[in-house]
């Protein structure tokens, strides 16, 4: 898997390229992250990327000729180029695994008031991390990039991933460590059984209460098992009696 993303504050992406997941996944060369910065792509002595809107306007649009030079310099026929933006499709787990059958991704961010329009017919595809604005995409590119790395063959244990927020749209059980008792408050005791299959019922139970309490929404798209079922009943019944 081969990520490049070009952006104009390259300086953003050194800590999260050599932190936790991210720098494990690229020792391991289970993955390759470049950071482009197409400024130094402009024609400009300056090295400006952003002009004036035409039609008038606040702010400033990232102009053509940087972009899409320095997009020119790093794509193949292998690549699928991606921009952040506002316009796109919501970011979830689905698209990040999806964005996993990819050989090499590029991510271009953008700034300022967005992109020249004409930017646009050279991407294969428009991703929005949510309903909200931010200064840029590089936060979103990276985002997206350690949602995909972390699926990544071999990067962390399938187990792990199996069972965490999201996959198969149920958020991930209530998790305790030691001590088994602290301030009063105490680790369920199932957990403390050593009984595997009570184990395993009680958390898909509180799976299904954790996503029941705050996103109902993923419920709606899943197709429950008739164990699943019985227990969103016994849920949904313990919960009304709050």
């Amino acid at each position: 898997m081969k990520i490049t993303i070009l952006t104009i504050f390259p300086e953003m992406f050194n800590d999260f390229l050599n932190t936790s997941i991210i720098k494990k996944a690229r020792l391991k060369k289970l993955v390759d992250i470049n950071i482009v910065d197409f400024r130094s792509f402009s024609n400009f002595p300056s090295k400006r990327v952003d002009d004036a809107p035409y039609g008038g306007g606040p702010g400033m649009v990232l102009m053509c000729q940087p972009v899409l030079d320095a997009l020119e310099s790093v794509k193949t026929d292998k690549s699928h180029i991606v921009i952040t933006s506002p316009i796109g499709s919501k970011f979830d787990q689905k698209m990040a695994y999806k964005l996993l059958e990819k050989e090499e991704i590029i991510i271009i961010c953008g700034h300022y008031e967005g992109f020249d329009a004409r930017i646009h017919n050279f991407v294969d595809q428009h991703i929005s991390i949510g309903d909200y604005i931010l200064t840029g995409g590089e936060l979103p590119a990276m985002v997206i990039t350690d949602a995909i790395t972390r699926l990544v063959k071999d990067t962390i244990s399938e187990k792990s991933i199996v069972e965490e927020s999201f996959e198969d749209s149920l958020l991930e059980y209530p998790q305790y460590t030691r001590p088994e008792i602290y301030n009063g408050l105490q680790v369920p005791e199932v957990l403390l059984s050593g009984h595997h299959e009570n184990i395993r019922i009680y958390r898909l139970k509180e799976s299904l209460r954790t996503t029941y309490l705050n996103r109902k929404d993923l419920l709606e798209k899943r197709e429950f098992t008739k164990e699943e079922r019985k227990l969103l009943e016994e849920v949904i019944e313990e919960e009304n009696k709050q």
